[in-house]
């Protein structure tokens, strides 16, 4: 393996070579064969248009294939290896099939447009002896000798030919400037036009995506990233080089167009390049064929390095297939096998398609490409992972610009196909989940944004706090019990109060002192309670927590910052009706916990099934004003839960005979004002006397209740607690509440 590398260093390929793949792909078919029609059909500033526009996310795609090849070792595969490891496999290979094939299709265009430049053999057949010769007769020899060379030989001999065929390009192209105007004739019909004087909007976005493809040749160089000899500075020097040069010379040439034709000529003639060059007649059906066959050899060289990185990370589901076309010939690995299958795919679509069809199809699968390679940059750049490190730094408003662009211009183009062109990208991604799921898939993408965003928002929320008090009440709920695995209603209730309107932070006990067996222990523990969970929906944020006791443990919580992004307000205890010693715990814990002006809530469990059918029972007293909004909130909050959907609040208000119209009087009121979200068909009237206490009519109403809503206040903690709490025996579960301040209800 180290000879290899040694070998591969020493005879690698430098930046001229990524330069000249890369620049005679640009400059190619397109060049020569749509850019004067779509001069006439657009105008001067409509062609300047589509090259800018173009230009306005093959850039910024430079840019960031610069910058992610400067991050990481880059090795075979170019687009597909960088994309790979900065997605991951999963979305990596799902991105290298579309971009495996949009590569393949590539040399089908080309080859398609190289039998163009025979044009003169078609004429002199069909005017000679009346034979319409089929382009199939040129097309297909030619892809069996390029690819039996390429075959034979290796990608060094395509790389000497792309250094033969870039001089005659340069001659080609400086034949052309140096033309002169196309004479016109006298023929009032004639359109001569003034190419600077118009833009046909509505056909713009047709020719963009026919004439996108001659854009896209300037990642063509990455694809060599495995015979290049320093990867991280030959693809950014000469990805760079390649796209500015490109977008001069189509500025010029257009420019040139403009000039040397009229609007008739430059529709009517799609090679009147060879109007317009001197000896353009000789000089430019040899440019042409010259681009075109070194644009082939380019992607012919290309695409089947990507399908065989691709192989090598082992994600086609046929392990003989991955070893297959991931096997390389010699020192230098070259990929004969996946060769083999990328020329035969070439074939097909050279005898099924000609240059408009396919330039369409291609423009689709890069735009998806260059797409994501934008987006990758610009997660990393927002993510900001500490390994992200590149030694060229793009921005990332470029990035997110060229994203942006790429799928807007793809709806602009096609909607149906754009809609197609995803499915398909979803169907590969099934595929290959399916078949590979121990890989990193889209989970692992948004990693870091979510880490960001979230940093943001932490701090955010910290610095306009003070504002938040004075703001709607929500719960920022938590909670400490050692009962996780047998007592799963207070999971059920802190899953309930976290779903939609507030946030809930569940944490176990673990007793005893910090220690490495303690530690192990509580990562095991955590795992099973998040497995428990899992499956359930639920949104409750749950971790583990090591103390020596119950009063330090909760001491811990309290001061613990939530990861809400809010201030934790709530502290909810649980204990089982069956052991009263568990209540006592808890209340010698209250005191502690109203110190810091958080709300209390404490569960009492009881063997008794939760039926919300039964709906949630509100129960409010006279001395409970500062708990009434916050019980009859509680009581929204939970039944915004789908366990709840088919429940109902009921609220039970209860006062003596003597105060019972004034208390209605004055709920009534508060009702009116809308500073209570419930009408009079929700409230039942209880009135209070010696016979009928309050615990004796809560039982009697609420004893099917789903849930017990309950207030206390202070003064029964300092005197009776035990006797309060333990007065509701035969019912379901009870959720006693206290709050520290009165809710408002906007």
């Amino acid at each position: 393996m180290q000879q290899g590398k040694i070998v591969k260093k020493n005879h690698g390929f430098g930046t001229v070579a990524v330069y000249l793949t890369s620049i005679s792909s640009v400059l190619g078919a397109i060049l020569f064969l749509r850019f004067g029609y779509a001069t006439g059909t657009l105008g001067f500033w409509g062609a300047i248009g589509i090259i800018l526009l173009g230009h306005m996310i093959t850039i910024p795609t430079a840019l960031a294939l610069s910058e992610l090849a400067t991050n990481t070792r880059v090795e075979g595969g170019g687009e597909y290896f960088i994309i790979s490891r900065s997605f991951g496999l999963k979305v990596g290979s799902t991105i290298g099939i579309t971009l495996f094939l949009s590569q393949t299709i590539s040399i089908a265009f080309y080859i398609i447009a190289f039998t163009e430049s025979f044009q003169f053999l078609f004429e002199w057949c069909r005017t000679q002896f009346d034979i319409n010769l089929p382009k199939q007769v040129v097309s297909v020899p030619t892809m069996l000798i390029l690819g039996a060379v390429i075959l034979k030989q290796g990608s060094g001999s395509g790389m000497k030919l792309l250094y033969i065929v870039n001089v005659v390009l340069a001659i080609s192209l400086l034949f052309f400037f140096l033309g002169k105007p196309v004479e016109m004739p006298d023929d009032p019909a004639y359109m001569a036009g003034n190419n600077f004087g118009f833009f046909r909007k509505e056909q713009f976005f047709i020719l963009f995506a026919i004439c996108f493809p001659a854009f896209t040749g300037m990642t063509a160089g990455v694809g060599l990233s495995g015979d290049l000899r320093n990867p991280g500075k030959a693809i950014p020097l000469g990805t760079m080089l390649g796209t500015v040069t490109g977008l001069l010379v189509y500025i010029f040439v257009v420019w040139k167009f403009a000039v040397s034709a009229s609007q008739t000529d430059l529709m009517e003639d799609q090679m009147i390049m060879s109007r317009i060059a001197s000896y353009g007649r000789v000089i430019i059906p040899i440019g042409l064929a010259a681009c075109t066959s070194s644009s082939a050899i380019g992607s012919m060289i290309v695409a089947p390095r990507t399908l065989q990185a691709i192989a090598s990370d082992k994600m086609f589901p046929f392990r003989r297939f991955n070893i297959l076309l991931s096997r390389g010939r010699g020192e230098t690995k070259e990929p004969r096998n996946a060769s083999v299958i990328v020329y035969l795919i070439a074939i097909v679509f050279i005898l099924l398609g000609d240059v408009d069809s396919v330039a369409g199809v291609i423009s689709m699968f890069f735009l998806i490409t260059y797409g994501t390679l934008c987006l990758s940059s610009f997660l990393n750049h927002f993510g900001s992972p500490p390994s992200y490190r590149p030694r060229f730094k793009s921005k990332w408003y470029l990035s997110l610009a060229g994203f942006l662009l790429s799928v807007w211009v793809m709806f602009m183009i096609s909607p149906l196909y754009t809609f197609l062109s995803y499915l398909l990208i979803i169907i590969i991604y099934l595929f290959v989940v399916h078949y590979n799921k121990d890989q990193k898939g889209l989970v692992n993408i948004f990693k870091g944004v979510l880490f960001q965003l979230n940093r943001q928002l932490q701090v955010y929320m910290q610095k306009h706090q003070s504002g938040m008090d004075t703001e709607e009440w929500r719960p920022a709920a938590i909670c400490v019990s050692s009962h996780s695995f047998e007592r799963e209603k207070i999971l059920e209730l802190m899953k309930w109060i976290s779903r939609q309107y507030g946030f809930g932070a569940y944490f176990h006990l673990i007793k005893g002192y910090y220690s490495k067996q303690t530690y192990k222990e509580s990562k095991v523990l955590l795992e099973q309670l998040i497995n428990n969970t899992k499956d359930r929906g639920s949104t409750l944020y749950i971790d583990t927590m090591i103390s020596p006791s119950y009063t330090s443990a909760i001491a811990q919580v309290i001061q613990t910052p939530s990861i809400s992004g809010m201030e934790n307000n709530m502290v909810i205890f649980e204990y089982d009706k069956r052991y009263p010693d568990e209540l006592r715990e808890i209340l010698d814990n209250v005191n502690l916990i109203r110190a810091g002006n958080f709300d209390v809530g404490i569960l009492a469990i009881s063997e008794h099934f939760v039926r919300p059918a039964n709906g949630i029972h509100v129960w409010i007293r006279e001395h409970d004003r500062n708990n009434t909004n916050f019980m009859i909130l509680l009581g929204y909050i939970i039944l915004s839960h789908p366990d709840w959907k088919r429940s109902h609040l009921k609220i039970f208000l209860t006062s003596a005979r003597e105060e019972m119209k004034e208390a209605k009087k004055e709920l009534e009121e508060r009702i009116a004002a809308g500073r209570l979200p419930i009408t009079l068909s929700n409230i039942e009237f209880v009135m209070l006397d010696e016979e009928h206490t309050f615990g004796s009519v809560v039982q009697e109403h609420s004893s099917q209740a789903g849930l017990t809503i309950i207030g206390f206040h202070e003064d029964i903690i300092k005197h009776e607690p035990v006797a309060f709490f333990s007065e509701f025996k035969n019912m379901g579960d009870i959720f006693f509440v206290n709050s520290s301040s009165s809710k408002e209800i906007t």
